[in-house]
């Protein structure tokens, strides 16, 4: 996994969590929701990246 990928990554984890914090503090379960999901694209995103990893 390269370098820019790691960090752009970790950049939409972020993201999302930060959403998901917004949406919890504001009772806006759509704001919460979309940061639950940008969290599980980052994370499929790793994963696809850490087999790529295992292979090499």
């Amino acid at each position: 996994m390269g370098l820019d990928d790691k960090i752009k990554n970790a950049a939409q984890d972020l993201a999302g969590k930060a959403k998901e914090t917004v949406g919890k503090v504001t009772d806006n379960e759509k704001l919460e929701a979309e940061g639950r999901a940008e969290q599980a694209k980052a994370n499929v995103k790793k994963a696809g990246e850490n087999v790529k990893d295992a292979l090499n």
